[in-house]
């Protein structure tokens, strides 16, 4: 165990590691949950038959209700008590979960993902704001960051695996069902391992202020989703419009009351402002392109759930890794250098996935997934300390809602607008390359997804289906290739941004 000559503060005992292990199960199924519908897309294609923007919103409806209320949770915990609010959360996780695993339709599926996003939302900065109250000595603290970002890792490698298990064996709900023990094992351990920790001079929550962070990211989330989608229509600039001005009167309540949601005097650190940016972008990259890798191993290549989860192992053990190796490194090298090279082979990775093909691949895209997450594991460590330790500890929830609001504001806007830029390129794609003569329905059917391709081509004659498969896979691959182009841009520019924005931060 460290000593107190590691690093500054009291160290801690067994208590407090078994404390870490309970909130790295809270953050396993949060995380689990955000990857585990990957590899079940092609079932709800099929059995729930959604439209390509009802799938869309299955898909990312959780991390915007996350995005839009992680600051209030936060916020909320500091007041009522941080394990409180975990406990609650837990509860109604599990709850929601089981009824989402018998959604009956696309409309209640998502209505199901909502809920769980308002309950996912107590959970991450609960879990980060009592790591950073339980471990005051830092050398121990960046180890315990270490440990809470492997467990989104695990969360997210454990996810596509153990949902390949269970669509091996049962109908696509049983992957909601995943998260029913863990959330109950939490709820038992909590109250043994966990402390109790709310800001004794705290005033009362300021619900106006909650009211306008939650409308303000979720209309703004919202308006550039529908402009990635479909265009800079009315709905979306207006949507884009309302949410911006709602957040300028937050800004402006919380910098002229006595006691603000969030103290904005953050903002003028800038290591603080490097630190929120990179984190946000880099989780726009990660889950930019996970969705379409899932999509990849099962419709294109044809793998069946569980060989396609099985495919994922490398990248989650790239997270696991990476993530653990990131403080021990981070005490001899600058974060500028450690996000710099991290972002770098990032960007590696993705322009990997441009290479691949619809007849072969596997090896070229668990090398590439490999590369990305072992390059991005120590970057989310290194911003979300730079992030939440920069804020005094009776602010830690809502600096933590902080951290997490970015990183899931990145992670639903990766997933949305790279999403539809690969949807509107496959359109395109598809348009010009289906069989002439197809039916109006079934070509409808096929330009809405690659699932809904596929489905069409197995009803069709051998001949005419096995040329929409073709022409449909070209169409998936063309966007999936422009999108990690795309992302490989971006993980480029992050690394930039911290060799310039970050360079005076020394290590440790």
């Amino acid at each position: 165990m460290l000593t107190a000559a590691d690093g500054a503060g009291t160290t801690v005992g067994r208590r407090e590691w078994a404390g870490l292990a309970v909130l790295a199960l809270a953050c396993l199924v949060y995380s689990m949950d955000l990857t585990v519908l990957h590899l079940a897309v092609p079932q709800i294609s099929e059995i729930l038959r959604p439209t390509s923007s009802q799938l869309l919103w299955i898909i990312d409806v959780y991390g915007f209700l996350v995005a839009g209320l992680l600051l209030t949770m936060g916020t909320i915990g500091d007041r009522i008590g941080r394990r409180r609010l975990l406990m609650v959360g837990a509860a109604a996780f599990a709850l929601i979960s089981v009824i989402a695993a018998f959604a009956p339709s696309a409309p209640v599926l998502i209505g199901c993902r909502a809920l769980l996003g308002v309950a996912g939302a107590t959970l991450a900065p609960s879990t980060l704001s009592l790591i950073f109250t339980m471990f005051p000595n830092a050398n121990q603290r960046s180890v315990a960051v270490g440990v809470w970002v492997g467990a989104y890792s695990v969360g997210g490698s454990i996810g596509p695996l153990a949902g390949g298990i269970m669509l091996e064996h049962f109908w696509w709900g049983s992957v909601f069902l995943l998260a029913v023990p863990v959330m109950l094992l939490l709820i038992v351990l909590a109250p043994r391992v966990l402390p109790e920790y709310r800001d004794p001079d705290a005033g009362r929550l300021d619900l106006i202020s909650a009211a306008l962070c939650t409308c303000g990211v979720l209309l703004v989330v919202f308006g550039m989703k529908k402009a990635a989608q479909d265009g800079p229509g009315p709905a979306a600039m207006s949507a884009l419009t309302v949410g911006i001005a709602i957040g300028a009167v937050f800004v402006k309540r919380q910098l002229n009351t006595a006691e603000p949601m969030l103290d904005l005097r953050l903002f003028r650190l800038g290591s603080f402002r490097a630190a929120l940016t990179i984190n946000m972008v880099a989780i726009f990259v990660a889950f930019g392109y996970a969705l379409f890798v899932g999509q990849y191993f099962q419709l294109v290549l044809g793998m069946s759930p569980l060989r396609a989860g099985i495919a994922t192992i490398p990248a989650g053990l790239g997270f696991m890794i990476g993530s653990q190796l990131g403080p021990r490194i981070g005490k001899f090298v600058r974060p500028a250098y450690m996000i710099g090279i991290g972002m770098a082979m990032a960007a590696a990775g993705l322009l990997l996935l441009t290479q691949i093909t619809a007849t072969g691949g596997v090896e070229l895209t668990i090398a590439a997934s490999l590369l990305v997450s072992f390059g991005l594991a120590p970057v989310f460590g290194i911003t979300t300390e730079l992030i939440v330790g920069t804020a005094p500890p009776e602010q830690a929830g809502a600096a933590s809602g902080l951290s997490e609001t970015g990183a899931e504001f990145g992670g639903a806007l990766g997933i949305s607008i790279l999403g539809s830029i690969s949807i509107a390129i496959y359109r395109s794609q598809l348009n010009a390359s289906l069989p002439y003569g197809l039916e109006g329905n079934d070509a409808n059917a096929a330009r809405d997804t690659l699932g809904a391709a596929m489905e069409v081509a197995r009803t069709l004659p051998d001949k005419v289906g096995s040329a929409v498969a073709a022409a449909a896979k070209h169409a998936f691959l063309t966007g999936m290739h422009l999108t990690a182009g795309i992302a490989a841009g971006a993980a480029l520019l992050l690394a930039v941004i911290a060799m310039t924005r970050l360079r005076h931060v020394p290590p440790g």
